[in-house]
């Protein structure tokens, strides 16, 4: 398989080492494997999807991916187990952001899927009608988003939405000390994703109250290790972004607790999945565009990106999130599939 290593992103890269990262080219991926054999991560071959579509070796065809750097190592993951199955499909992801995504590639009809960390908006789906680009939304993991500092901070383990809407809002907190006063009186150094994020969104949403409505007294980024090394750089920082990338990196940074009212709750796949971890846990999407679904290998890749939403061993245990239930997964997969023949 070849990458472009200057923008390349992978979550096995950034396991070994966090480095400059932001989008990924996966094309010419490896050998086809036999079209009725599992994938590596033990899900069912995609010439088997419920729906139909032909045996592997007659897909054929690119497929381009743009969105959320949240969604980024699941999309990834798909893509390179869809390519061993398929060698005559060529995937790309970028990492753009939910938002930069939508705006810049999917709406205007350059990209085929678009991931996001928060649902489409508004905004987003009257930019997609001025293009005649429809979409249909697939819901494919659950997120902790997760608060980390770094590993030298001895003050705080466990911090409230209103302690964090002190140090991210429109007026944040200069110094640790203007948020409790037992804090040091050192200025806090923030790193956390840009505005084009659904991240973003998401974590001013339900901290501020108001999406959009976060401090810009913070260095920001679509590139999430570089979340890391700010971190990591700086016993006064403070970051966020999704679980994925802390659950790749547990030592490097130091995860806060949430206190919602009832107590710590740390982030995790078991409190995500309960509804524990209150504001921070959330769902994460991918959308296709109707036309893209009327080739073939577009629309039988998005049937396989929905099967494996359920695969245990995929989102939960090499990525980092909550997979869906078999449930769930089979209706998102009947949804699709009616979005399918829909455009046919």
């Amino acid at each position: 398989m070849t990458q472009d290593d200057s923008d390349a992103l992978s979550r096995r890269s950034f396991i070994a080492g966090a480095g400059a990262a932001g989008a990924v080219a996966i094309a010419g991926c490896t050998e086809q494997a036999d079209s009725g054999g599992e994938n590596a991560n033990g899900g069912g071959g995609s010439g088997g999807s419920t729906g139909g579509g032909s045996g592997s070796d007659e897909l054929s065809g690119n497929i381009s991916i743009s969105g959320s750097s949240t969604v980024y190592p699941v999309a990834e993951a798909v893509a390179e187990d869809f390519m061993e199955q398929h060698g005559d499909v060529q995937i790309s992801v970028q990492s753009t952001g939910s938002g930069g995504g939508f705006s810049n590639f999917f709406c205007t009809g350059d990209t085929q899927f678009n991931n996001a960390s928060r649902p489409i908006k508004e905004s987003e789906t009257e930019l997609c009608e001025e293009n005649g680009v429809e979409w249909h939304e697939v819901k494919v993991a659950t997120d902790a988003l997760t608060v980390i500092v770094n590993n030298e901070n001895d003050w705080v383990d466990c911090i409230t939405p209103d302690q964090l809407e002190q140090i991210w809002g429109p007026d944040a907190a200069t110094t640790w000390s203007d948020v409790n006063s037992d804090w040091p009186d050192e200025n806090i150094e923030r790193y956390g994703p840009a505005d084009t994020s659904g991240t973003f969104d998401y974590f001013s949403e339900v901290i501020m109250g108001e999406a959009g409505s976060h401090t810009s007294d913070y260095q920001p980024t679509e590139k999430d290790n570089v979340i890391v090394q700010g971190v990591t750089g700086s016993e006064y920082a403070i970051g966020y972004f999704g679980f994925s990338y802390y659950y790749s990196n547990p030592d490097q940074v130091k995860a806060l607790s949430i206190d919602s009212g009832d107590g710590c709750v740390e982030p995790s796949l078991e409190t995500a999945k309960s509804g524990e971890y209150a504001p921070l846990a959330r769902p994460l999407f991918t959308y296709p565009s109707k036309s893209a679904l009327q080739e073939e290998h577009v629309a039988e890749f998005a049937r396989y990106f929905v099967e494996q939403s359920a695969n245990q061993e995929l989102i939960a245990e090499t990525v980092g999130y909550v997979p869906n239930s078999e449930e769930e997964m089979q209706t998102q997969l009947d949804q699709l599939n009616e979005f399918i023949e829909s455009s046919e």
